[in-house]
């Protein structure tokens, strides 16, 4: 279980450290990095407490608290990934909208020259 304690902890603290350094570069956002760092952190607090590993581990009725803390990392990346989901969604839908909004002013413009000439 030590074994497993420092690899979320190196995991996790490098994801913190990926996470702030693209931040710095501005290679993503800050609402989007939130989520990662969140994550992150809840990793890393799974990896110093072993007594939540455990509670976690007979809360889900799994023996053995190294795969309730696959199962969490599991869940809270798949959290993670909806939340994306949801937002490249919604990027989506507002990306159509604009395209219909320029290809009406398009329109009006194209109108508005053809009736000047």
């Amino acid at each position: 279980m030590d074994r497993l304690s420092n690899v979320l902890t190196v995991f996790s603290l490098g994801l913190m450290v990926f996470v702030l350094t693209s931040l710095r570069r501005q290679h993503i956002r800050v609402e989007y990095s939130v989520s990662w760092l969140s994550a992150a952190f809840a990793l890393l607090i799974m990896s110093w407490v072993p007594a939540l590993r455990h509670w976690l581990a007979g809360f889900l009725g799994i023996e053995d608290p190294g795969l309730a803390v696959l199962v969490a990392v599991v869940t809270v990346f798949f959290i993670v990934f909806y939340r994306f989901t949801i937002m490249v969604s919604n990027l989506k839908d507002a990306n159509i909208a604009l395209t219909q909004r320029v290809a009406i002013l398009e329109y009006y413009l194209r109108s508005q020259h053809e009736k000047q000439q």
